[in-house]
C-alpha cells in the first residue's frame, strides 16, 4: 500500500471521528461545544505534526510527496466518512450535506492536514538522525584542546 494512502486514509478516519463526535456534543451537550471543539482542532493538528515530524525524522523517503497527496485524498474522504457517521450516529444526516462535505470541508480538511504537517516536516527534518549520526561531523577525530597557557 502507497505511504500517502496510508497517510491519507488515517487522517480522513481521524478526521471523521472527530467531525462525528463534534456533531454528537452539538446537539446533545451544547454547552460544552467551544472547549470540545478547541480540544479536537488541537488533536487533529497535533496528530499530523507528530506523524509527519516523526516521518522526517526518521527520514521516510518521498514523505513530503506522501504528505502532500495523502492531504488532498483526506479531505474528500473524510467528508464522506463524516456524513456517513453523522447520520449513522447522530442526526440522520442525508444526502443534501455530502456537496459541503465534498467542497469547503474537504478543503479545509486537507488544510488542516497539509500546514501543521509541513511544520513537522520543518522541525522533524531539523532534529538529528536516529542512529546518531549527523552530517558533516567527522566522528573519527579527537577533540581539539588549547594548550596551557
Amino acid at each position: 500500500m502507497p505511504s500517502w494512502l496510508i497517510r491519507g486514509l488515517g487522517m480522513a478516519v481521524l478526521h471523521a471521528v472527530a467531525a462525528v463526535v463534534l456533531a454528537k456534543v452539538t446537539v446533545f451537550r451544547p454547552t460544552e461545544v467551544d472547549l470540545v471543539t478547541v480540544a479536537v482542532v488541537a488533536v487533529l493538528v497535533g496528530a499530523a505534526a507528530l506523524w509527519s515530524a516523526l516521518d522526517a525524522w526518521l527520514r521516510v523517503p518521498d514523505h513530503a510527496r506522501a504528505w502532500f497527496i495523502g492531504a488532498l485524498v483526506a479531505g474528500p474522504v473524510a467528508g464522506v466518512l463524516s456524513v456517513i457517521g453523522r447520520s449513522l450516529f447522530v442526526d440522520q444526516t442525508g444526502l443534501s450535506a455530502l456537496g459541503g462535505a465534498l467542497t469547503g470541508g474537504a478543503a479545509f480538511t486537507a488544510l488542516l492536514i497539509l500546514i501543521p504537517a509541513g511544520l513537522g516536516m520543518l522541525v522533524g527534518g531539523r532534529l538529528a538522525k536516529p542512529d546518531g549520526d549527523t552530517e558533516g561531523e567527522l566522528q573519527d577525530q579527537e577533540p581539539r584542546t588549547t594548550p596551557a597557557g
